[in-house]
């Protein structure tokens, strides 16, 4: 009994001693799919026309509304290889695996297809959302923190990143694939993640060279709490390389989620004062940024939907 208890104490001691990160879904394409009737996904859904002013008709202002569904994301080449053709030929699709597939099965996911330049010279193409995900969003009056896009490539609390991954399938192209995440700062990093060259389904992974696993070999600090905005992650897009000696031509890639694990950047908790109802600071801040997010989305998705307008439609083919 007393060898049981001296056990006891040293596992309680080593887990004192360790990290324990959490893992968390930054996106997960599966639940993107268009289950609206114009092809939109009804669970990230964004309405823009308030932004429009009242100069449009109904039918028009139904045309501001757009989503993460898979086939709204957007494919674009880098300068140098954005030619007419190349861009046409650049896209995103909604591709079901199949029912008996070992991994997976039935469930929708996120096709790419790019469209390199055949000449011998170094390009990259950014796989986009069709808006940049707002991180403070409401999905209703009652939603104070602003989690609409929460799991819909956004991920609140983040502290230090231990790994990505990410769920892919490949065809044995040599094209190397990336992803770009945003903190709460409005840095970006560009991640890294693996080559394509390999068949079927892969976990591609980044592990953070930086992160410590034991507390006792890490730089303690203290930062102060209330009214520090909590850290998080926000997607920005994928991008495909292409380097100079690599062939051109098309290049076919299936994502299917991301994932992040990471610290904790505060502890959840109840404060024996409540500061948000006292003072009210994060609120103040947080709706400032929605309301930043709003405008620039809403101004720059207007502008698409009269670009949409303005378009040729040959009268002979049907959409």
């Amino acid at each position: 009994m007393k060898r049981f208890g001296i056990l006891l104490i040293i596992m309680l001691v080593a887990v004192s001693f360790s990290v324990s990160a959490v893992e968390s879904v930054l996106i997960d394409f599966s639940t993107l799919t268009a289950d609206m009737e114009d092809g939109n996904n009804s669970a990230t859904l964004v309405d823009f026309s308030s932004k429009a002013g009242v100069g449009y008709t109904d039918e028009e202002k139904e045309l501001m509304k757009t989503s993460l569904a898979i086939e709204q994301w957007s494919v674009v080449l880098n300068s140098s290889a954005r030619t007419v053709v190349n861009q046409r030929l650049s896209y995103t699709k909604e591709a079901e695996v199949k029912a008996d597939a070992l991994s997976y099965g039935g469930d929708k996911v996120m096709g790419i297809r790019v469209h390199f330049p055949e000449d011998p010279f170094n390009a990259y193409a950014v796989v986009q959302p069709p808006f940049e995900i707002p991180a403070y969003m409401q999905k209703d009056e009652n939603d104070t923190a602003g989690s609409k896009f929460d799991g819909y490539g956004v991920i609140k609390n983040v502290g230090a990143i231990k790994s990505i991954s990410m769920n892919v399938y490949g065809s044995n192209f040599t094209n190397g694939l990336g992803l770009i995440i945003r903190d709460e700062n409005g840095e970006e990093r560009n991640v890294f993640m693996d080559y394509l060259n390999f068949k079927g389904w892969r976990q591609l992974g980044w592990a953070n060279p930086a992160y410590i696993d034991d507390v006792r070999n890490r730089e303690l600090k203290k930062f102060p709490l209330y009214p520090r905005t909590t850290p998080m992650r926000q997607l920005v897009g994928f991008i495909l390389y292409k380097d100079a000696a690599q062939d051109g031509g098309d290049v076919i890639t299936y994502i299917k989620d991301v994932s992040l694990t990471y610290d904790l950047a505060v502890l959840p908790g109840v404060d024996d004062i409540d500061n948000e109802e006292l003072w009210g600071i994060l609120g103040e801040r947080e709706e400032s940024r929605r309301t930043a997010e709003w405008n620039k989305l809403g101004e720059k998705q207007v502008l698409r939907a009269l670009e949409d307008k303005l378009l040729h439609r040959d009268p002979d083919v049907e959409e």
